[in-house]
């Protein structure tokens, strides 16, 4: 009943407002320039830098001022020219020759001589990819480079800083070559993303490593003013090489202004207040809201858009700690914890529950009934967890369920597993809320046992989900920090079906394998897949050409707000 009462409220939602007045229509050339688009961020902006940016709330703002080589379409994840206008693959499909755009120039900003941003150049391609290969400065972005980049593996592993890596290459100022170790049949997807964008190498000369309140890309908009935990505004790049289908310059807008308030009660407020132009990721406790939101005089005060998301939400342990390291206990909280009833109830129908894994549904090719998932049986894991010395939940030691609370359901998630677990296996589990300032870094440092973690894909493949299991994306040493593969899973088995999957040029060979994969690792449990969210946007009745994607990507350049009238 509830899932079919909260799946028909989300239909009406749609229908009611993803029509809304205003379709883009033909406006005067002038029509389209000026505004402020205003959204706020509650989850945690800790850098702009693209060798820093992990998280989607730092995604979204920095792809406003920084680019990359390519881009993807958001309509349909194709690829685009971008920083490169065009380029060619060698017979072997391991050569990419890039050639540069012309008269592409870096944002004004005083760390270049009498403040005036000079023009891009294949080095600064090779500078930013080589900086992506040194160990501790890329390594949020490196796994896009690992196993493929010829001598990107090497240079990683002897810690140098400053050299060269054999496989980048400025032929010239407008030309970058990139060999590749092997084929890799989505290796311009991977130049796509904000990790692989470009900067001057004046920006961190100048700046240092603190990248927040100063950024410096080739994008549509640069950096005004960031004030840490307030506000960032960014303002229209007059520079800015772009051009829409009509040859007018990019972008429309004047400037974009994120605000950073961590309270989602009062972002919701500022939306419906006419003072926000976008609100993203609506807790789960004020969907009836949405209910509300037509106005006594049948105006809407704003339109929806929905997409499935390629994303997924899962908990995860920490294998070098007890209770943790043992294989049957993490079995045991896994078939304990009834996804269904986890999307029903507390996410009111707005999710699918990963029953098949790790990857998202809408992969194509991707054999999703090949993954056998974690399937949910109470009896099973009362009988794992009695095998591991805990009958009953007997010993067992109370552990802590780190979450965070400003993304849809996170607490009233954790809340029913709490209670699931309790219930079902007798352990002892505290829900602990930590502020958006600490909470990944716990994750990466290994402070956390037990946590709430979600990935948004950077591409759409598989890999990129299955990249959170890979050995070699593992900080072996604990002391260390481990910002891709939180919970250090290594799986030699599991390993060489990745890497070999990675190389398979026959697309239905390669899936098979990267199930195959997906498989192993799931019987070891290092996380628990949960479900897949939906992208939801509300947004201003006035913003036009703003399109959802099922990968949250926030593309800006093209947006404009329709006047009365038109």
């Amino acid at each position: 009943m509830s899932r079919i009462r909260s799946t028909s409220v989300l239909l009406l939602l749609v229908l009611l407002f993803a029509c809304g007045p205003g379709g883009e229509g033909k406006q005067a050339v002038g029509e389209r320039y000026g505004g402020v688009f205003n959204f706020n961020e509650t989850q945690v902006v800790r850098s702009l830098f693209p060798l820093q940016v992990k998280l989607v709330s730092e995604q979204r703002v920095a792809s406003q001022v920084y680019e990359g080589l390519v881009r993807f379409d958001p309509s349909d994840f194709s690829i685009l020219p971008c920083l490169a206008e065009s380029w060619e693959v060698d017979a072997g499909r391991t050569v990419y020759t890039f050639r540069l755009r012309q008269g592409v120039r870096f944002h004004d900003d005083p760390a270049f001589p009498g403040g005036k941003g000079r023009e891009l150049t294949a080095e600064d391609v090779v500078a930013c990819f080589t900086a992506v290969c040194e160990k501790g400065m890329g390594d949020a972005a490196f796994p896009m480079f690992q196993d493929v980049v010829q001598g990107a593996d090497d240079y990683h592993a002897s810690g140098e800083i400053g050299g060269k890596v054999s496989g980048l290459q400025a032929v010239d100022d407008q030309t970058v070559r990139i060999t590749l170790v092997r084929p890799t049949p989505i290796f311009l997807q991977r130049l796509a993303g904000v990790g692989l964008a470009i900067w001057p190498h004046e920006l961190v000369e100048a700046h240092g490593k603190d990248l927040l309140r100063v950024a410096i890309g080739t994008g549509p908009f640069r950096m005004k003013v960031a004030r840490e935990g307030e506000a960032i505004l960014l303002e229209r790049n007059p520079d800015y090489w772009g051009r829409d289908e009509e040859a007018r310059p990019l972008p429309y807008l004047d400037a974009v202004r994120v605000t950073l308030v961590p309270e989602k009660e009062k972002e919701v407020a500022e939306f419906l207040a006419g003072r926000l132009s976008m609100l993203t990721e609506l807790a789960s406790e004020r969907i009836n809201v949405l209910a509300d939101s037509i106005g006594e005089d049948g105006e809407r005060r704003f339109n929806v858009r929905s997409s499935a998301a390629l994303s997924v939400q899962f908990y995860g342990f920490n294998l070098s700690k007890p209770p943790f390291n043992d294989r049957r206990v993490r079995q045991a909280f896994a078939m304990a914890l009834d996804r269904q009833r986890l999307v029903d109830e507390a996410l009111h129908g707005m999710a699918l529950p990963a029953m098949h894994g790790l990857v998202a549904p809408g992969l194509a090719g991707y054999p999703y009934e090949r993954v056998q998932g974690i399937r949910y049986d109470p009896d099973s894991a009362r009988l794992l967890l009695a095998r591991a010395g805990f009958p009953g939940g007997e010993g067992f030691p109370r552990v802590q369920l780190q979450v965070n609370n400003h993304g849809f359901g996170y607490r009233s998630v954790a809340m029913m597993a709490q209670e699931m677990l309790g219930k079902e296996l007798g352990v002892a589990v505290t829900v602990s809320v930590v502020p958006p300032s600490e909470y990944y870094d716990r994750i990466e440092r290994g402070a956390a046992l037990f946590w709430r973690e979600g990935w948004v894909a950077d591409l759409p493949a598989p890999e990129n989900f299955l990249a959170l299991l890979y050995g070699k994306n593992a900080v072996a040493d604990t002391s260390q920090p481990s910002p891709f593969n939180t919970t250090r899973y290594a799986n030699p088995g599991f390993d060489a079906l990745y890497s070999g999957a990675m190389a398979q040029l026959d697309s239905t060979r390669r899936m098979n394998e990267l199930a195959a994969a997906e498989n192993l690792a799931l019987r070891d449990v290092p996380l628990v897949p949960l479900y897949h969210e939906r992208v939801m946007l509300l947004l201003a009745p006035k913003v036009q050409g703003l399109q959802v994607n099922s990968m949250e990507l926030l593309d800006l350049r093209g947006v404009w707000f329709s006047r009365p009238g038109t």
